[in-house]
């Protein structure tokens, strides 16, 4: 796992749209595994940007999205998939054809649409990089603590601490869903690199468990300690708890010295 601690909130979202932006160079088919929430946003604006310059193009450019609210359907103001034709699918080139969500529609079987959601990953090869956010209870989509490291994506009744940090983004008589289609641990796990940014005090302590902590499904992000290529991006508030920010430090200006700041 790779700890990488920045200034502010706007250094992560460059430093996560950069690594986005040299793997789609890389491989212009790649495979994105995206995240909702407030984190991913301004990296978002970020690759938006780079797409109008020419930088990067979608175009062949699949996505994944790690959940979706059940019970909700696509064109709700507040369904996932409506958060991300505003906050991306809308303002880059990309074939929503090739944008999934975990969508279950009224009178579908929600086991069967995981199944699917499953199966559609594998028939593509896999995602190339997985875009995480952390819970402020260590949760990674919405599997909240306490879930099956070996999870799949499936249905997920979510805690009473992520309805009450999420009920900000609905009006107060809003109907705010409790249950979430969400891939699994092990499904997030299965991607062949995974990139988390967390910004912000109140996430600081979800982070010292996931990187310093146990492996424990009490912090589900924990289990990412045992995947290979993690990086992890930080401001400096998100990262104040972290027992051993010196050695971050030194070891991230050491590998950028070894590999050069285009490594990803």
């Amino acid at each position: 796992m790779e700890v990488i601690i920045l200034k502010d909130a706007d250094e992560v979202a460059e430093g996560g749209a950069r690594r986005v932006c040299a793997l789609i160079r890389q491989n212009r088919n790649a495979v994105l595994g995206l995240a909702t929430g407030t984190t991913p946003v301004a990296m978002y604006g970020k690759l938006i940007s780079a797409c109008r310059i020419g930088e990067i193009s979608f175009s062949e450019v699949t996505t994944f999205n790690l959940d979706e609210y059940l019970g909700l359907a696509p064109d709700h103001p507040q369904s996932y998939r409506s958060f991300m034709q505003r906050q991306l699918f809308e303002h880059i080139d990309i074939d929503t054809d090739n944008t999934y969500l975990p969508t279950c529609r009224a009178g579908t079987d929600p086991e069967t649409v995981c199944r699917l959601y499953e199966e559609q990953i594998k028939s593509v090869g896999g995602i190339d990089m997985q875009i995480l956010g952390i819970g402020s209870n260590g949760h990674i989509g919405f599997n909240e603590p306490m879930s099956s490291l070996a999870s799949r994506t499936r249905v997920k009744t979510l805690s009473e601490h992520t309805v009450a940090d999420n009920s900000r983004l609905f009006e107060p008589n809003e109907y705010q869903p409790s249950l979430a289609i969400t891939m699994g641990v092990a499904t997030i796990m299965e991607a062949r690199r995974i990139l988390l940014l967390a910004t912000g005090p109140h996430k600081a302590r979800a982070v010292r468990e996931m990187i310093e902590g146990s492996v424990t499904s009490r912090c589900p992000a924990s289990a990412l300690q045992l995947h290979q290529r993690v990086t992890v991006l930080l401001d400096e508030a998100a990262g104040s708890e972290l027992e051993s920010q010196g050695y971050y430090k030194r070891a991230h200006e050491q590998n950028t010295e070894l590999l050069g700041a285009s490594n990803f």
